[in-house]
């Protein structure tokens, strides 16, 4: 199953839910959270992105979907992206690999060490601490697991919750709240998939960090366009984070024009 999520929907979500709705949903946030850029909660744009999620994990498994791919609206596709998925999954079922979840597309937020590649599939790697939920693989135990976690009584961003779901999160005191946390991720590298803006470029929206406070709809929240530390580190994380022992894919020598 291939499912897309829209910006639109996070705001309809965020936005068409009053307070009275989130609470019979359960929805709460995870005590202590707060946003390691801003020092703020958690948003209505970014409850609304993980709902999107939630709401998907659901359908997959009510309808016991073995492999799903789940996809954001504002990425753009590598070449041959169609291909290197293809292969991709050729490799899972010919290696027998157990896996619940596999980016591709993320910010990769822990830089100093490469991950580790998987033996006998091509360009993928054991992921580490990693944001951004672009686009993804997820199977039926992997929804499942994530599901299980009830993470709408603990609720933070998505990009947060999937890696206390495999145990990398850097937060002791958040992945406490959730066990079991072995999800089996992973990610492919080089991606398959890169945002098609990046933040502080001419034209970048943010749906989730460009909204309110997710229990205070009169409190606005925003990034810092003129002083963004997330900007800065976007920009070094850009180029620094390389994970040189999983490339050499057959594809990688291609025009990046080619269609």
């Amino acid at each position: 199953m291939f499912c897309l999520i829209s910006g639109f929907w996070y705001l309809f979500l965020s936005r068409a839910l009053n307070e009275t709705e989130v609470s019979a949903l359960g929805i709460k946030m995870l005590p202590g959270y707060k946003d390691p850029y801003h020092g703020r909660p958690l948003t209505r744009g970014e409850m609304g992105c993980f709902l999107s999620h939630y709401n998907i994990w659901k359908e997959i498994s009510e309808r016991s979907l073995a492999v799903s791919a789940v996809f954001e609206d504002d990425l753009r596709f590598e070449i041959f992206f169609k291909r290197r998925l293809q292969a991709l999954l050729h490799d899972l079922q010919e290696e027998s690999l157990e896996w619940d979840l596999i980016y591709l597309g993320r910010k990769r937020m822990q830089v100093e060490e490469p991950e580790e590649p998987v033996p006998g599939v091509r360009n993928l790697v054991v992921a580490d601490y990693s944001y951004w939920t672009l686009g993804y693989l997820v199977s039926l135990s992997g929804a499942r697991k994530l599901l299980n976690a009830e993470p709408l009584q603990k609720i933070l961003p998505v990009d947060e919750f999937l890696p206390i779901m495999y145990d990398k999160h850097p937060i002791d005191e958040y992945s406490s709240h959730f066990s079991p946390r072995d999800l089996r991720a992973f990610s492919v590298e080089p991606l398959l998939l890169y945002p098609t803006h990046y933040t502080g470029d001419e034209g970048y929206i943010s749906d989730t960090e460009t909204s309110v406070v997710w229990d205070n709809v009169a409190q606005s929240t925003d990034w810092d366009r003129a002083k963004s530390l997330k900007t800065k580190q976007q920009e070094k994380l850009r180029t620094e984070a390389i994970n040189t022992p999983s490339l050499g894919s057959q594809f990688d020598n291609a025009a990046r024009d080619e269609l």
